[in-house]
């Protein structure tokens, strides 16, 4: 369909109707999309290969990752549905008041090009199980997933349910221009403030889920071995494009030789001697993405920053695992977000000079410390802001369905997975009901009810 065909008021009149309120509705729903991960997982794995080049065991969590959260909603959707009683103070009895969950309406989703599949339809399974319609706009760099979400989606949906439109960033903007009752948004955090400005014309609510520097810090009490293959795992899976990757490394000057070793045994170990071969290793997006790497790797080698790794394959897109000192923050290495391959690794004295710097930046999406006891990671909980923490590994947080996940200040709004996917696409409308056959003349004007007597009743 056009987008100049696009009528939003259908999609806010099937909810407005009530019949996505109903329980069966919406387990109806949550039943086709899983039937769409069932019946063509095949052509996901295929189109995630074709866009990012991705080994199908990396491919295959995008699908399990959508494929966990709609079997919780499904476990769950009763109990989350259930209007919830509020407590009555004794003066406005015998009345009652609840909370009941309403969904919001009609849910405007913007997908990434990282996880264009997961995290296209991971927020879907939020929207439908809140009994919410919506529209998807998958994004543009990743074509193959893009057409075969708009396929899938209008075989297995209603138009009046779910709707794709494919296009750039244009057709984005105009889709923002309409009245949708809430946006969700996965990005940058440029675009991040086109969205929230754009959302705020309509005085539509927003979902960001922005990215950051994540920073990976690692002390004394670290086992070494584990944390190099952790890290490294972590920052070379999807080629380093992920957003809660660890965009950087923080070590203890004592530790440093022995964790490089580590790194470099943990490359050659899962990509071989020449990693940039590995059919393991996923390949940058486009063009843009991989010439902007490829840049900063040419700096780091004229600096002789490079410790280990800085090969890449133009025709392929692909950059092997690259290890590369810096010697401060000032490094442009240090000034956004890597988004690749590249692991920039800075020696600090201890975890207190860490948790200083980190006072001083932007609040980032994940912060993973390994090593030291109870006391240091309780020092990174109290002392420090991010949108989540992970101790002593990487990345595995958001493939928790039950925890929640997103961001902190410049690194997102709002948040998903679960229960707190619900949440986010729900609103819950206050109620208060009382009886006729109880109306006390005291409330009335005129007032003769002694305030001495009134502070004692509402006391």
């Amino acid at each position: 369909m056009p987008l100049e065909d696009f009528d939003l008021n259908k999609l806010q009149d099937l909810v407005l109707s009530g019949k996505t309120r109903q329980k069966t509705w919406r387990s109806k729903q949550l039943n086709a999309l899983s039937s769409l991960l069932e019946n063509h997982e095949q052509e996901i794995l295929n189109a995630l290969s074709e866009d990012l080049r991705k080994p199908p065991t990396e491919a295959f969590f995008e699908i399990i990752a959508v494929k966990q959260e709609i079997k919780l909603a499904q476990q769950n959707l009763s109990k989350w549905m259930k209007p919830k009683p509020i407590n009555v103070p004794v003066s406005l009895k015998p009345g009652k008041a609840y909370v009941q969950p309403d969904p919001l309406g009609c849910i405007l989703i913007v997908g990434p090009w990282n996880y264009p599949f997961s995290l296209t339809l991971q927020p879907l399974v939020g929207v439908l199980a809140a009994g919410n319609t919506a529209v998807l706009k998958p994004s543009e760099h990743a074509p193959h997933v893009s057409g075969l979400i708009k396929k899938l989606i209008e075989k297995y949906f209603q138009p009046n349910i779910t709707q794709v439109f494919e296009g750039d960033g244009n057709i984005a903007a105009d889709l923002l221009t309409k009245k949708f009752d809430h946006v969700f948004f996965t990005g940058g955090e440029n675009i991040g403030k086109k969205v929230m400005e754009a959302a705020a014309k309509n005085l539509t609510s927003v979902t960001l889920e922005l990215g950051g520097k994540s920073p990976a810090v690692v002390i004394d009490g670290a086992n070494l071995e584990v944390t190099a293959k952790r890290i490294i795992w972590g920052k070379s899976l999807n080629a380093g494009q992920t957003c809660i990757a660890p965009d950087h490394l923080l070590v203890e000057h004592k530790l440093f030789d022995s964790l490089i070793s580590n790194l470099k045994t943990s490359i050659n170990n899962f990509y071989g001697d020449t990693p940039i071969d590995s059919k393991h290793l996923g390949s940058i997006i486009n063009q843009s993405q991989f010439n902007r790497l490829k840049e900063f790797i040419t700096q780091a080698k004229s600096n002789g920053q490079i410790i280990y790794g800085g090969e890449f394959n133009e025709s392929e897109r692909r950059i092997s695992p690259t290890l590369i000192k810096i010697e401060n923050r000032n490094d442009q290495l240090m000034k956004e977000e890597l988004f690749g391959p590249l692991l920039p690794i800075l020696c600090i004295k201890n975890l207190d000079e860490a948790i200083s710097d980190f006072k001083s930046l932007p609040k980032p999406l994940a912060l993973y410390l390994f090593g030291g006891k109870e006391k240091e990671q309780e020092k990174i909980l109290s002392m420090t802001s991010s949108g989540g923490v992970c101790f002593n590994d990487v990345v595995l947080q958001a493939g928790i369905p039950e925890l929640p996940f997103g961001g902190v200040g410049s690194s997102g709004m709002g948040k998903y997975h679960g229960k707190a996917g619900f949440d986010n696409f729900t609103h819950y409308k206050s109620i208060f009901k009382r009886p006729f056959w109880l109306d006390l003349n005291f409330r009335y004007p005129p007032y003769k009810l002694d305030l001495t007597l009134l502070k004692k009743l509402i006391s």
